[in-house]
């Protein structure tokens, strides 16, 4: 029960809301966008089957780029805003004196996985949203763990491509390099056939083995591993942050933030142009030592590059002391869930068969246009018109009632 002169327990409510957090939140959502279009594009497995998507000086700079600036930086932007989110949104359950609160959050990452599972089926099966849900859970577990424990596991996230690579050597694993080929390639046509020209039907039935083989064939189970323990290193990095309440605190480390700000951009971009000048000189499936450290970058470069841009955000806010010059990207990132699902829906409908059908026709510097557009003249102006009539997006809508047991008031 609720102790005596404590409001019931309810979703939060704007006024209570960190506009830096929504801020930094509308920011990743449009680096998601601009990551998640070669995928809505074109097929996951064509680079394994070994097909040059976008051959050219021209496109490889804008891959080059991207990888550099964008490739992992924004979902682990997610996982790390996710974090800090966790820590202020249990605390303050357990603040109202819920002794359910651990249920109540639980009920919150249960509705997030199902949200989850439905998109990679019903859209699109690149979702990240059930794979935040399972590390949330892991976040539920490790909530009292001291920070040292916690800064111990974030090391060894990051040396887990070497630990890998000593793995497979110890235990000879030597894979049938053809027959992964083999499968990229099968996968590969039937993405096309599916996501190309098939119906959303088809393209129902191909997200579902999409998933299926997401976590079950030899080919991907390894990147997922390697994706997983990535967001586990950055949304430990959020624990750590939201615990000690370092992000609404920023004002009183000003002084140190530009420091911050240059050894994180100097660090991530390093490791960045490392990883992608380097990268096709590695096999993923012969460990070497120049595999290794090319591994070790890249998880360098999504932490790294994600924290220079959270510190730049929160030194823009905190040096123009008017939080609402940002209010534009506040807004979509107030309701992040639903700018996510929307982004799938138009993205699907742009390249899927069962849409405008440019599967495999829009180069990536068309592409980085096409996601600048959606994100600043289709989902800026909707977040403002949705949120200036409610109080949540439709989707945070659903995620509240589903978590809390009843319904939220909406406007």
């Amino acid at each position: 029960m609720d102790q005596p002169g404590l409001e019931p327990i309810s979703s939060v409510r704007p006024d209570e809301r960190v506009v830096t957090l929504d801020v930094i939140r509308g920011f990743a959502l449009f680096g998601i966008l601009v990551m998640n279009m070669p995928a809505f594009s074109a097929s996951f497995y064509a680079g394994w089957s070994g097909i040059d998507l976008w051959p050219g000086e021209w496109n490889r700079f804008a891959l080059h780029v991207r990888d550099v600036l964008f490739d992992g930086k924004f979902n682990s932007m997610f996982s790390f805003l996710f974090a800090v989110g966790f820590t202020i949104q249990l605390e303050r359950l357990e603040r109202h004196g819920a002794a359910e609160s651990i249920a109540i959050y639980t009920r919150r990452l249960v509705a997030l996985f199902a949200f989850g599972i439905a998109h990679a089926i019903l859209l699109w099966s690149g979702d990240v949203l059930h794979m935040y849900a399972l590390l949330g859970f892991v976040l539920l577990a490790m909530r009292r763990w001291p920070d040292r424990t916690v800064v111990a596991v974030i090391v060894l996230c990051f040396a887990y491509p070497a630990i890998v690579a000593v793995a497979r050597v110890a235990w000879h694993w030597t894979p049938d390099i053809a027959e992964l080929i083999d499968f990229a390639r099968a996968r590969q046509a039937s993405n096309d056939l599916a996501y190309g020209t098939g119906s959303y039907t088809d393209v129902v039935v191909e997200n579902a083995q999409e998933l299926y083989h997401l976590y079950t064939a030899e080919l991907v189970r390894g990147q997922v591993a390697s994706f997983y323990v990535m967001m586990l290193a950055t949304t430990l990095l959020g624990l750590l942050v939201g615990r000690h309440r370092l992000i609404q605190r920023a004002a009183e480390f000003r002084g140190f933030l530009p420091l911050l700000q240059v050894l994180f951009f100097v660090l991530g971009i390093s490791a960045g142009l490392f990883f992608t000048l380097k990268v096709d000189e590695t096999s993923p499936f012969n460990p070497s030592v120049l595999g290794v450290l090319v591994g070790m970058s890249y998880a360098i470069a999504r932490a790294a590059t994600m924290l220079f841009y959270v510190v730049t955000l929160v030194r823009l806010l905190l040096d123009r002391g008017d939080e609402s010059r940002f209010n534009w990207l506040a807004y979509a990132g107030r309701m992040p869930l639903s700018n996510y699902l929307l982004q799938s829906v138009i993205g699907t409908f742009i390249f899927y068969g069962w849409g405008l059908g440019l599967w495999g026709r829009i180069q990536p510097v068309p592409q980085l246009l096409l996601a600048t557009a959606i994100f600043t003249c289709v989902q800026i102006p909707l977040s403002h018109w949705w949120l200036t009539r409610h109080t949540y997006g439709p989707m945070e809508y659903l995620w509240r009632t589903l978590t809390y047991g009843r319904v939220p008031r909406s406007s």
